[in-house]
């Protein structure tokens, strides 16, 4: 019985075998791979294979305006029509902006012959179009790539939109998009017609340049379960007239590496996920062509977190805590110009996040209508809250002279400013120190009504900081 079970089962593998060959034969020589369409046209004259709105506006309920959309029959670069996009006010009851995309008929074209989308376009005035490119199809964006700022002249002007690497579009739907708004016209609303909309190969895109991080080789310290992102992508080509042209590719363009796989991996979004301790460093390349730009990680483990707050939420008004609900916040950082030289703003951990500043000097957290108004929240009224809670951890070794003042804005009928400082002996290094401030001790917040920023500042005189380096949690009043 032994030797029977062999011989069918010999005789199975074999059949088996046979079989995988045949079939292995028969998808070489008989199985056709789907193809896509290689036609570059997007707008000659009219649309090309486009869905029949083939302006699919922004979402009105940002602020978009679908109504400035449509085509010219009397103007045109070439032929007889172009299309024409008329640039709202800000304070347009239809929508302070405009934008949107253009979308393919079917199931997408196949790009890889190509190296740039081009197009003509000129304005009623020489002001900026914020935003065109192509590869953004309001569903997954893989491969969008975008160029900001093209200044408009009043006659007829050829643009150029490089594609960083033609191999990734074999299938892609986001055919362009453009958004335009009033900031170069002080808010004077204008209009631009384009023309000979396409896909180009022209042969004269060059010198590929790509960068992450800005072109930047930074140092970050992270720890184990934290997630951070790959910014500042970004790629320079030389074109014929011999200006450089920058653009902004989606992350999948890039293939992104970790030198250290048991400390940072790396995903096509660039996300990068630490799993260990160690350092590792993260780079990039873009058809073959290596980025500028770095981030050397070192992981020190799992992040020690300040301790739970124990206020009752009902008590509490929060501006920055995972064990409350926040209120609206415009800025955890408010990058004030020119003088703040503050990095940094909400480092997720896990499921949690803190407060993470470097290069301090000075810092505010903004809630309020008043500094940014485009950005406005309503500030806090305290008036019947008596305490600010925070959490500090110092990031760094301290000296004798440290120090951080702690400061509550409250824009009332007159601004008033109340300062609050905590020396540095009252600080720990790699250790949570919790502070729960009277607001009474704010020293000249005669006003508590509409507190809308605490800022942070470790300078000791102008320009001469003490603490760099801090992480923050738990700030609320209660």
């Amino acid at each position: 019985m032994k030797i029977n079970r062999s011989i069918h089962n010999i005789v199975f593998v074999f059949t088996l075998l046979c079989l995988v060959v045949s079939c292995e034969r028969g998808l070489s020589e008989d199985v056709q791979f789907a193809t896509f369409p290689k036609n570059g046209d997007i707008f000659i004259d009219a649309p090309v294979s486009l869905t029949d709105e083939f302006f699919v506006s922004f979402d009105p309920a940002g602020g978009a305006n679908p109504d400035g959309f449509g085509t010219d029959n009397n103007e045109a670069f070439q032929g007889t029509t172009s299309i024409r996009v008329d640039v709202p006010a800000p304070n347009d009851p239809a929508g302070g902006f405009i934008g949107g995309i253009f979308l393919d008929r079917g199931d997408g074209r196949d790009l890889t012959g190509f190296d740039a989308l081009t197009f003509w376009a000129k304005g009623s005035t020489t002001a900026t179009v914020g935003l065109v490119g192509f590869g953004t199809d309001f569903d997954q964006n893989k491969f969008a790539v975008t160029r900001e700022n093209i200044q408009l002249s009043t006659d007829w002007r050829k643009y150029t939109v490089p594609i960083p690497d033609a191999s990734k579009l074999v299938q892609e739907k986001g055919m362009f998009i453009f958004s335009a708004g009033t900031n170069s016209t002080n808010g004077f609303g204008f209009t631009f017609w384009i023309d000979e909309l396409r896909f180009e190969n022209l042969g004269t895109v060059a010198q590929p340049r790509p960068r992450i991080f800005d072109g930047q080789d930074i140092v970050q310290q992270a720890f184990t379960g934290t997630t951070l992102n790959v910014s500042g992508l970004s790629q320079i080509f030389n074109i014929a007239d011999g200006s450089n042209v920058e653009v902004s590719p989606a992350p999948a363009y890039f293939n992104f590496e970790s030198s250290n796989l048991d400390v940072a991996i790396v995903n096509e979004s660039g996300e990068i996920q630490i799993i260990g301790e160690g350092t590792a460093t993260i780079t990039a390349q873009l058809n073959g062509v290596a980025a500028q730009g770095s981030m050397e990680l070192t992981s020190v483990g799992s992040f020690n977190f300040a301790p739970t707050p124990t206020q009752s939420p009902e008590s509490v008004v929060s501006l920055f805590s995972d064990a409350y609900t926040d209120i609206p916040v415009s800025r955890y950082n408010s990058f004030f110009e020119p003088f703040q030289t503050t990095l940094g703003g909400v480092l997720p951990i896990g499921n949690q996040s803190i407060i993470s500043y470097t290069n301090l000097n000075f810092v505010g957290i903004v809630f309020n209508d008043v500094i940014f108004p485009a950005e406005a929240v309503s500030p806090v009224n305290a008036t019947n809250l008596n305490t600010l809670h925070i959490d500090i951890n110092v990031q760094e070794a301290l000296q004798a002279g440290d120090r951080l003042l702690l400061q509550l804005t409250n824009y009332g009928s007159t601004e008033t400013v109340g300062s609050y400082l905590i020396n540095g002996s009252e600080l720990q290094q790699d250790a949570w120190v919790s502070f729960d401030i009277p607001l009474s001790s704010f020293s000249g917040l005669s006003d508590r009504s509409r507190i809308g920023l605490l800022l942070f500042n470790s300078e000791d005189g102008p320009a001469s900081p003490t603490i760099s380096n801090i992480f923050v949690d738990n700030i609320y009043f209660y």
